[in-house]
């Protein structure tokens, strides 16, 4: 199947053609690939790039290691569940999955200079693979954002500038600039949703070459959904799997435009006033590819739920109670399983795999104030 860029109005571009979005303004996506079965994994590599056959170019790989992260059991709620904690990737969260294959391609493409917006872990994943590549980086960042996540980024060299006021006057700040600095966003890259789609490959991996019942997955902008939509679809295509996993989706109750326009049976979000909320990398009032996220959860004959704000202290404390010191943002995962649990979308002898995206380490600062 011939690989190629498509927007939403269904116009198709050259896979490797050197913009961010479509002409009519859309995001974009790589047109439907065929997935690759345990022959198609080169075993001697121990990164995400083991599933390389999987993406739709042939790159030179900008890798610091990413991916092969651990699958843990343990009991949320009183559910069994497994568990993937991201923050066993190299600047500590599932960014650097998507950013490392984003970066190959802007280094294919001789990208010297690249802009980013990001409320923390993108930002620091974009700087430090940009630094990798020896490709110039400047960062947006909320004001509010969490100081550790701004270091992280500074140390590796990029350039990174504060927007007062939400996240998403942060990311309207980046397209304004967009038209001086390629944009290599996080939110809109095609190809960092496709490297995202590689965890599909490593938790049917995990799970001897079987798809989980159900992912859980905490949602922002939604790449995390999207890559494991689009991981596990391709598994599905190449007949390596007989089911899509439901994809269960959780946002804050502070801003959870996914969870109401699905509520309400609606395609794409609607513009609402949200309030900040602990969990700041989901904090995202107007999600680029809101239409594609939430017909990818309908497919799945998924779900969202909206998890209560005073809820995500709590399970901060609950997974770390049992060793697994998680971000609030990954923590909300936890805040939602007796819902999903309630509702019948985890059911009794699923097999269901809960992705915390970030470390706690992330927050310390936010953490420190709520700890004591």
């Amino acid at each position: 199947m011939s690989s190629y860029l498509v927007g939403r109005d269904g116009h198709r571009y050259p896979i490797d053609e050197l913009r961010w979005r479509g002409d009519d303004g859309s995001p974009l996506l790589v047109g439907p690939l065929d997935g690759i079965g345990p022959d198609g994994i080169d075993y001697s590599i121990r990164s995400q790039w083991r599933y390389a056959a999987a993406l739709p170019l042939d790159l030179a790989p900008v890798s610091l290691g990413e991916g092969c992260t651990p699958l843990l059991e343990t009991t949320l709620g009183g559910t069994p569940l497994l568990v993937k904690p991201e923050w066993f990737n190299p600047t500590g969260s599932f960014k650097d999955r998507g950013t490392a294959v984003m970066m190959a391609m802007l280094a294919a493409q001789g990208i010297d200079h690249i802009l980013e917006d990001s409320s923390g872990n993108g930002g620091a994943s974009v700087a430090a693979y940009a630094a990798a590549a020896g490709i110039r980086a400047t960062i947006l960042a909320p004001e509010s954002t969490s100081p550790a996540k701004l270091i992280q980024s500074r140390a590796h060299g990029a350039t990174v500038d504060l927007v007062a006021g939400s996240r998403q006057a942060t990311a309207d700040e980046a397209v304004r600039r967009s038209g001086d600095i390629f944009y290599a966003s996080h939110n809109w890259h095609p190809f960092f949703v496709q490297g995202v789609s590689l965890l599909a490959y490593e938790i049917w991996e995990d799970l001897g070459y079987e798809a989980p019942d159900a992912v859980i997955l905490p949602a922002g902008a939604g790449s995390l959904v999207l890559g494991c939509s689009i991981g596990f679809g391709q598994l599905l295509r190449a007949g390596m799997i007989e089911r899509m996993p439901r994809l269960l989706v959780v946002q804050p109750e502070n801003c959870s435009p996914l969870v109401r326009a699905f509520a309400a049976g609606e395609q794409a979000v609607r513009q609402a006033d949200w309030s900040p909320t602990l969990a700041e990398g989901t904090s995202i009032e107007r999600p680029v590819r809101d239409r594609e996220v939430l017909a990818a959860i309908r497919e799945s004959q998924g779900c969202l739920v909206a998890v209560a704000e005073a809820s995500i202290l709590p399970s901060v404390r609950e997974l770390a109670s049992r060793g697994l010191y998680a971000e609030p943002t990954s923590a909300i995962v936890a805040a939602a399983v007796p819902e999903f649990v309630a509702r019948g979308a985890i059911r009794p002898d699923d097999t269901v795999v809960a992705v915390l995206t970030g470390s706690g380490l992330k927050a310390t600062g936010a953490l420190q104030k709520l700890l004591a």
